[in-house]
């Protein structure tokens, strides 16, 4: 050799071998998942459908369903509303008609304001019963236990 040093690399003559790696990195996925648990907490409470009522407060659980519940609501002044929409009384038979008629044959929730005459409400359920709708039921919420007094 000629006064020059002479090196020998791997690098210059083929491909250099990475090791596979056999690890999976978890870190994108959580990080996702998280998002996704932030975005569905937000949206959930947006996701109720109905108007606005003060429900009467009961222990009973929560029933399980399937589907989207069909809702008739009643409010404290006594208007009737179908799911958000405002309908007479006369007309709330022919739309849950229309509805069943493309095979809805689900349970039928009726939500009472608090201060609604109860006469008001039970009235809807008698026009619902007298027209063939038998699933019929209340919704209440959840009451919360209350502090033990003193």
């Amino acid at each position: 050799m000629a006064g020059g040093i002479q090196h020998t690399s791997s690098r210059g003559r083929g491909r250099m071998r990475r090791r596979v790696m056999a690890e999976i990195n978890v870190t994108p996925f959580v990080d996702v998942m998280l998002v996704l648990l932030i975005v569905f907490m937000v949206t959930a409470p947006l996701l109720t459908v109905g108007v606005p009522v003060d429900l009467p407060k009961t222990k009973a659980p929560a029933l399980g369903q399937d589907r989207e519940p069909l809702s008739i609501t009643v409010r404290r002044d006594g208007a009737i509303f179908l799911q958000k929409e405002q309908v007479p009384e006369a007309a709330l038979v022919d739309k849950l008609t229309a509805i069943a008629s493309n095979g809805y044959n689900q349970r039928i929730f009726v939500r009472g304001d608090t201060q609604a005459n109860y006469g008001k409400v039970m009235e809807v359920m008698g026009i619902l019963a007298a027209s063939g709708f038998t699933h019929i039921g209340l919704v209440t919420d959840v009451a919360k236990p209350k502090p033990d007094a003193p």
